[in-house]
């Protein structure tokens, strides 16, 4: 991938802000169109949690060999504990993947948020979040953020939810040096329990700074098997559109098939 010289303060400023502007009224809408008013997710509802725990693990293997060889390993953990009108929840993630026995993708992930209702369908939430990511141009990066979210819809069979609030990132770079960032984020968290035993899923980030755009998005089909384990297939896609020089890419994408255990 080519690099081009980073934009000038002020059109950067501008160009971000117009873009994160744009997807905000655009979830405002979406909520509009309704009658009535869950990393980079959202929160799970702690007024619809009919147990204290919920949590699930994610492990996913694949091996090519012949004429190629390659091979990906996926893991992950995602828990939630209510304690209303509380909700914590804490994800671990690991990716990695290799194209004839040379790393082509690394990645760590540790997220905690917490949400907290304010009523039926309006919360508060905060998150931390710790990425590393091998070929990002970044050895490391550090975001916290605090801000309101609204149910838009309580499933099943749909679930929808937004959030919208300030940020800061401390971002460490794979060349040397540091930097913090104020930023702007929004979040979508939408679900669709389309039948007893599956599930359509999409969740969608975006961080609005003066330095970048970067966006998150998840697309996910869960087809459960028994009342344990579930069938996972997802598509995971990151963009930075002004990453460091030393990025694999402006643009990374996964797809993935796992299995899932529900704890």
């Amino acid at each position: 991938m080519s690099h081009q010289g980073r934009m000038p303060y002020q059109g950067r400023r501008l160009r971000h802000y117009s873009l994160f502007t744009a997807g905000v009224v655009s979830l405002g809408l979406a909520g509009s169109a309704q009658a009535q008013i869950d990393d980079f997710d959202a929160m799970a509802n702690p007024a619809t949690a009919d147990e204290p725990f919920k949590g699930q693990a994610e492990l996913g293997y694949n091996k090519i060999s012949g004429n190629s060889n390659s091979e990906s390993l996926r893991a992950g953990a995602d828990m939630t504990w209510f304690n209303a009108p509380w909700s914590y929840n804490l994800q671990l993630s690991a990716k990695s993947a290799s194209d004839d026995e040379e790393t082509s993708a690394e990645e760590y992930m540790v997220q905690g948020k917490t949400r907290y209702n304010l009523s039926q369908y309006n919360y508060l939430f905060g998150l931390a979040r710790w990425d590393k990511d091998r070929f990002s141009g970044y050895d490391s990066q550090s975001t916290l953020v605090g801000g309101y979210g609204r149910q838009l819809l309580v499933g099943p069979p749909h679930s929808l939810a937004v959030e919208v609030g300030p940020g800061v990132r401390h971002d460490e770079f794979e060349e040397g040096g540091s930097d913090n960032v104020g930023l702007l984020y929004a979040g979508l968290d939408y679900d669709w329990q389309f039948s007893e035993n599956s599930k359509f899923s999409q969740s969608l980030a975006t961080e609005a700074s003066d330095e970048n755009i970067i966006g998150r998005s998840q697309t996910a089909l869960t087809v459960a098997m028994n009342d344990s384990l579930a069938l996972k297939v997802s598509y995971e896609v990151e963009f930075n559109d002004n990453p460091p020089p030393s990025a694999s890419s402006q643009t990374d994408t996964t797809t993935g098939v796992s299995l899932v255990y529900s704890m």
